[in-house]
C-alpha cells in the first residue's frame, strides 16, 4: 500500500527564527527526525510570501535563497538554503494545478526559515507554489485538494503562514516586557483549532469575514496557506498541533500536522 505523507501547516513568524535558538526554532527542529524517516521525493511549500497573478510553481533545479525582508542583522542575510529543486515534479504539478512552471522565483523566507530546521542538511528537494491573488478562498481550498493527491507520490505538503498575523499590532507590543494576548487573537486562534478538529470548511472559508478575522488578518496572505493545507487533507487523517502559543502577544505560532493512519 502506498504511504500517504503528512500535511504540515507551520507558523513561521519572524525571519529571525531561522537563526535564533528559541522555543519556536526548537519546536521545528524536534519535528525533523520524524520527517527524515519518510519516503520523501520532495517537499512542496505554499508560502504566504509568494503572491502572484495565477498559480506559479518554482521549477529551478537549484532554487535561490530569497531574502525578502529588511532591517535584520547581516547574519540573517548570509543564510543560504541550498536544497535542490525538482523541475520534473514542478512541471507536472503546475499542470495539475492549472498553473505555470517558472524559474523566476526561489525559496522565500516563508519556506527556508522553516526548512533550515526541518531538513538542516538541505538534501530533500523543494518545490514552492505561489498564492494566486485573484482566487476566492474556495479556489485556494480546491487547489489544496489537488495538491493533496500528490501525498501518495512522495510529496510532503508544507503550508507556511500564521494563524494570526496583524503585524501593526504585534510591533506595537514589542516594547512591552510581557505583552498580553488580545481577546481577538486568542479567540480567532481557538476558533481555528476547533474548526480544524471538526473539519468545518465553511468556517475556514468565511473566517476573515468576522471581526476577529479582520483583526487577525488585515491582509489574507498569511491566512490562505491554511486553506491549502486543509484542502490537502483527508477525513481519515489524524490532526495534532505540535506548536502553539503567541509571539509578541498577538502573533499566533500555531502549527498543525495531519498524518495518515
Amino acid at each position: 500500500m502506498t504511504q500517504r505523507l503528512p500535511v504540515l501547516f507551520m507558523g513561521h513568524g519572524s525571519p529571525m527564527n531561522a537563526i535564533d535558538d528559541n522555543s519556536w526554532s526548537r519546536a521545528l527542529r524536534s519535528l525533523g527526525p520524524g520527517l527524515a524517516t519518510l519516503p520523501l521525493r520532495a517537499a512542496v511549500v505554499v508560502s504566504a510570501h509568494w503572491w502572484t497573478r495565477g498559480t506559479l510553481v518554482q521549477a529551478s533545479p537549484r532554487p535561490e535563497t530569497i531574502h525578502d525582508f529588511g532591517g535584520f542583522p547581516r547574519e540573517l542575510f548570509e543564510v543560504r538554503y541550498e536544497a535542490p529543486g525538482d523541475p520534473d515534479l514542478a512541471s507536472r504539478l503546475a499542470a495539475d494545478l492549472g498553473g505555470s512552471a517558472t524559474e523566476e522565483w526561489g525559496l522565500d523566507h516563508g519556506a527556508w526559515s522553516l526548512l533550515v530546521h526541518l531538513f538542516p542538511d538541505a538534501k530533500v528537494p523543494v518545490v514552492q507554489v505561489s498564492l494566486d491573488a485573484g482566487l476566492a478562498p474556495s479556489g485556494h481550498l480546491e487547489l489544496g485538494a489537488r495538491l493533496g493527491a500528490w501525498r501518495e507520490r512522495g510529496v510532503l505538503v508544507v503550508a507556511s503562514g500564521n494563524a494570526t498575523h496583524n503585524l501593526h499590532d504585534a510591533m506595537g507590543r514589542m516594547s512591552r516586557p510581557d505583552p498580553a494576548t488580545p481577546d481577538w487573537a486568542s479567540s480567532f486562534d481557538r476558533d481555528l483549532a476547533s474548526a480544524l478538529e471538526r473539519r468545518d470548511s465553511g468556517w475556514l472559508l468565511g473566517a476573515l469575514d468576522t471581526p476577529e478575522g479582520r483583526m487577525s488578518h488585515p491582509s489574507p496572505d498569511h491566512w490562505l496557506p491554511w486553506l491549502w493545507a486543509f484542502g490537502a487533507t483527508d477525513p481519515s487523517d489524524r490532526l495534532d498541533f505540535p506548536v502553539t502559543g503567541f509571539d509578541l502577544g498577538s502573533l499566533s505560532m500555531r502549527s498543525a500536522r495531519w498524518t495518515s493512519p
